[in-house]
């Protein structure tokens, strides 16, 4: 849900202690493994980036106007790219810290949801392609162009997203997960316990017993082991 504009924040410089940095929340954390480093949005309106072997902040990345809720890494182009309340989806150059594309997602009318407001939630990407929603329609993204390739038919806001495979894993404001594919088919909504669903997650490191996690506005943890039903859940009272 939208909220209010930034507070002050301190100004950039190339390296910023951890016991100097004001950030009144962190909604997104994301590991670097190129560099060992950590990528932090919130509440700041920045991106921090973070060395892990030494502790200091190497990157102040600045430039969206308001809250920052998802970050996504596109590691061969060695860029990060981010969504906000301020309704924008940014691009930035982790080599020199710039930023090198802006898209302003509702401005654009087949992806534009007044009602539900401009904020972007959710944002993931694959290679060329990004996946983004939220407020506006959860879409897919052609990022050399910089053009919407798909409008998926989803009315709910978008909390997570993610590729996997050949399709795209969505869910938000319903109690389901959606399994979608890249020309915009909703192959399946998969049920689930929470409400409402804030985090999806697959445990990409195990081959052999990969499974799906989703967790929300409940005590239990769902996990999916194939991915298209709930195998059972993880209480926590």
């Amino acid at each position: 849900m939208p909220r209010s504009h930034c507070p002050p924040t301190l100004t950039s410089s190339p390296s910023v202690s951890r016991s100097s940095l004001e950030t009144p929340e962190i909604n997104s954390l994301i590991l670097n493994q190129k560099d060992n480093s950590l990528l932090l949005g919130g509440g700041s309106c920045h991106i921090h980036a973070m060395d892990l072997e030494s502790g200091t902040f190497t990157l102040d990345l600045q430039g969206h106007e308001d809250y920052i809720h998802c970050l996504s890494l596109r590691e061969q182009q060695r860029e990060c790219v981010s969504g906000s309340e301020d309704g924008s989806v940014r691009m930035w150059d982790l080599r020199t810290g710039s930023q090198t594309h802006k898209i302003e997602v509702y401005k654009y009318e087949e992806c534009a949801r007044p009602q539900y407001g401009k904020w972007i939630s959710c944002v993931a990407t694959d290679s060329d392609w990004m996946v983004c929603g939220g407020g506006p329609m959860l879409s897919l993204w052609h990022l050399r162009s910089v053009t919407p390739a798909t409008i998926f038919p989803i009315q709910e806001s978008q909390q997570q997203v993610m590729f996997y495979q050949d399709m795209i894993l969505c869910a938000g404001q319903a109690p389901h997960i959606n399994h979608c594919q890249i020309n915009g088919d909703i192959r399946a909504q998969i049920p689930s316990t929470p409400c409402a669903i804030y985090s999806l997650n697959i445990n990409e490191t195990s081959q052999e017993n990969k499974v799906l996690t989703a967790a929300g506005s409940s005590c239990k943890i769902d996990v999916f082991t194939n991915f298209k039903y709930r195998a059972f859940s993880l209480s926590f009272t």
